[in-house]
């Protein structure tokens, strides 16, 4: 699961893309915010009512294909939150009247043309990849290095599977090892020392890290 922030006419909706099943879910509540245009614990008590309200008319659906996600909050901390697909997403828009119903429904499925176009034509994934890179201040040498470092990743990820290594886990556990072989610390340990929680550890890396990272796998790779 990768968290992200999705901005709607500048209102930050907090988003997680599953990337197993290829899906975005997005805040309840926030969507709920910008609907009724109020705070966040209006917004809170008004999903309340309508998720009480639709299953009480029968249309449950809306309700129960909600998952419960841990989205950070305005504390800094993680909680336990309401997230729906974009499909789910519709059905409780068209619930609450509200003139940026729309604009919300387009902007949904803008979010989801982009992701099959990025489908479509990895470039356009790198492309945004780049774009974010820049927006955290990176420089063009350090992207390049972990551009070139996301490739290798890519044919150890094809070697292993050539290598009849499928499971997640098995990746997570080979990962570990070769991480450990260099840095001396496992990925857990890494990311502790960097105050890192949910972020991706390689994003937060220096670039002599990445370096370092992408001969390791090469390494690895090779077969040797």
């Amino acid at each position: 699961m990768q968290n992200d922030i999705k901005l709607f006419e500048q209102k930050k909706i907090r988003s997680v893309y599953d990337e197993e099943k290829d899906i975005w879910y997005f805040s309840v509540v926030d969507v709920i915010s910008i609907l009724i245009e109020k705070d966040y614990q209006s917004a809170r008590k008004y999903w309340n009512k309508l998720s009480e309200r639709l299953r009480n008319e029968g249309a449950a659906e809306s309700v129960t294909n909600c998952h419960q996600l841990k989205l950070k909050a305005a504390d800094g901390k993680k909680y336990l939150t309401a997230v729906a697909d974009a499909e789910t997403m519709l059905r409780i828009v068209q619930s609450v009247p509200s003139p940026k119903a729309e604009p919300i429904k387009q902007w949904l499925a803008r979010v989801g043309y982009e992701r099959m176009k990025e489908t479509a034509d990895p470039s356009l994934s790198i492309d945004r990849a780049r774009e974010n890179w820049q927006k955290l201040g990176h420089s063009e040498k350090w992207i390049q290095q972990r551009m070139m470092g996301q490739e290798t990743r890519n044919k150890l990820t094809d070697y292993w599977k050539e290598h009849e290594i499928t499971k997640d886990e098995e990746y997570a556990i080979l990962t570990n090892i070769i991480h450990q072989e260099w840095s001396g610390l496992s990925v857990k340990e890494h990311k502790q020392l960097k105050g890192l929680k949910s972020q991706n550890l390689r994003d937060h890396m220096s670039e002599a890290e990445l370096i370092f990272t992408a001969f390791s796998r090469v390494i690895n790779s090779s077969g040797s």
